[in-house]
């Protein structure tokens, strides 16, 4: 601003010194990234726009089946879904267990994910304001929602050459779900992030139910036949009898830049904090046992103990059967004398409640039986970014007189 200053004993004719006064408003920053991308987003809001259009004509063929074009990522700008999908590396440490065996390796990739903990089940009907984080977001936060897990399978299957797609539909024990669909040489497979468990297409325990939607980095497709059970689909996306398209296949090849990394950072679990939570979990469950029993005494078997033990970190990559090789001789000789009653639980990491939570509803401890002594063991598998794998096991041991 510029201001002008009179001396006081003149009169305003007089002449005047004028002063430049700066009076702060405000600023605005805008990324040197954003100004790049603003070509790139006016043919983006016209693809937003064909989205909805898109959904709109799909829910007024099939009201029920699920579709999901566009969300928020967590700085809520709106994105196509298939801005998320792009190939990403798994953490190192997955790739070096099963060097020679890659079915085994993917298997235990989709284990990885499966640990990663789930946000709280938001209703259903919130597929039309979906908020989903990146890949590299949801492994550093260690939480993620349905599809987020989906995308980030699909995206690690990506990194090996697989054909991978993300897959929305409903389950019979899930509701609405998100899977990863691989099209193996002479099948498809059906990957439930949620559990880790891989499915064959016709496999009749498959719990997936219906098949609405499928979406890779190039483009979204409906599924518009008559029946969507997984055994009657047909998967082929490239006929247009069977699945609508978003885009049309000019636009498909033309590569808009994915939202997520180049590649995600991993850092390695701190063993002696995986130490200090495994002793904390086994003394508190040790405890609650005794209290859940408050008209009889609780009596530890140290020897059934320690076979637990040494079998729990052989289960975490499904080495071999419950009774190891070494414990065979001691785990026998127990068998001998008592009745075992128990088995082991795994879960993710979320807190020590949840695992309270699990041991309880086994009620193992409510054994009522004269004589009756208990064996618990904890063993906690870390993977990388605080990511925790928790088994414990419970049994009860019934003198066989």
């Amino acid at each position: 601003m510029m201001t002008e200053k009179h001396e006081d004993h003149c009169l305003k004719s007089c002449s005047a010194h004028s002063y430049i006064r700066k009076n702060w408003l405000g600023s605005i920053v805008f990324p040197f990234s954003a100004l790049l991308q603003q070509s790139e987003f006016l043919d983006q809001t016209e693809v937003l726009q064909r989205a909805q259009i898109f959904k709109k004509n799909c829910k007024a063929m099939f009201p029920n089946r699920r579709i999901i074009t566009t969300v928020f990522n967590d700085e809520g700008i709106q994105f196509l879904v298939t801005r998320y999908i792009k190939a990403l590396n798994p953490p190192q440490q997955l790739l070096d267990i099963f060097l020679h065996n890659s079915d085994a390796t993917f298997d235990l990739i989709a284990r990885f994910v499966s640990l990663i903990p789930f946000m709280p089940n938001t209703p259903d009907e919130n597929d039309g304001s979906d908020i989903w984080m990146t890949s590299e977001r949801c492994i550093s936060l260690a939480i993620g929602n349905k599809e987020e897990h989906a995308i980030l399978l699909c995206n690690f299957f990506l990194y090996f050459g697989k054909q991978a797609l993300v897959l929305l539909g409903t389950s019979v024990l899930e509701g609405h779900v998100a899977y990863v669909v691989t099209q193996e040489t002479n099948e498809y497979l059906l990957w439930n992030p949620s559990t880790g468990q891989c499915y064959k297409q016709f496999d009749p325990f498959c719990p997936l139910k219906s098949v609405d939607c499928l979406f890779d980095d190039r483009n979204v497709w409906f599924n518009i036949q008559q029946n969507n059970t997984p055994m009657a689909v047909f998967f082929d996306y490239s006929k247009e009898s069977f699945w609508k398209q978003l885009l049309p296949k000019n636009v498909q090849g033309t590569k808009v830049q994915s939202i997520q990394p180049e590649e995600i950072m991993y850092f390695e679990t701190d063993k002696s904090m995986v130490e200090d939570l495994r002793n904390r979990i086994e003394r508190t469950l040790t405890s609650k046992v005794m209290e859940w029993r408050p008209k009889h005494p609780t009596h530890w078997n140290r020897q059934c103990t320690f076979i637990l033990r040494q079998i729990l970190p052989k289960l975490e990559f499904g080495i071999g059967s419950f009774v190891s090789s070494e414990g065979d001789n001691e785990f026998e000789r127990i068998l001998q004398f008592y009745w075992v009653t128990g088995f082991p639980i795994q879960m993710p990491y979320t807190d020590v409640q949840s695992i309270i939570d699990a041991v309880y509803q086994t009620g193992i401890h409510s054994a009522e039986f004269p004589q009756t002594e208990f064996a618990l063991a904890v063993y906690i598998h870390p993977y990388p970014n605080n990511i925790l794998s928790v088994w414990v096991y419970l049994a009860s041991l019934v003198p066989h007189q």
